[in-house]
């Protein structure tokens, strides 16, 4: 009696590997955009805090006009630690309504703009903005080519469009 020898053929692995593939095609991508929007959220919520020092600065100096984001305790790239996803600028509004951003504040109305960093994972997801009301906006891949970012109204959100 001869013993036969028991394993898998080659057809039958290459069938498992090309399904594996199949299945991280499809998962990939997927996955990635759950990392971007998750970057989104924290980018939100460090906006958040940001506005909330602003708060405390003011009730502290009772103004806000005059101060540098130093003094505000902005920092420039976002996260602070590890690779920058975005670089924070602070700007505000003249007496036209339209932004100004120098190196200290010209009024009391402040806005908040983050902008994904061209090199990192969240290029091409857009702008996030924040302003002295609480108003706050975000349209997907505002940031395309140096695009501008929207402007935050009463009605705007930080929802997908």
């Amino acid at each position: 009696m001869v013993s036969r020898m028991r394993g898998f053929t080659l057809l039958e692995l290459m069938i498992v590997v090309a399904i594996i593939g199949i299945l991280a095609a499809i998962a990939y991508p997927s996955y990635r955009e759950y990392v971007r929007q998750t970057h989104r959220a924290e980018m939100k919520a460090g906006l958040q805090q940001m506005a909330a020092q602003i708060q405390k600065y003011k009730i502290s100096n009772f103004k806000v006009k005059g101060a540098s984001a130093s003094d505000l305790g902005i920092t420039e790239n976002y996260p602070a630690n590890g690779d920058a996803l975005y670089t924070v600028e602070l700007g505000w509004l003249n007496s036209a309504g339209t932004l100004e951003k120098t190196a200290t504040l010209g009024s009391e109305k402040w806005v908040l703009t983050a902008t994904p960093v061209t090199t990192a994972g969240q290029y091409m997801d857009g702008h996030l903005v924040l302003n002295f009301r609480g108003e706050r906006c975000w349209e997907k891949a505002s940031d395309k080519g140096g695009g501008q970012a929207c402007i935050p109204t009463a009605s705007s959100s930080w929802n997908s469009r």
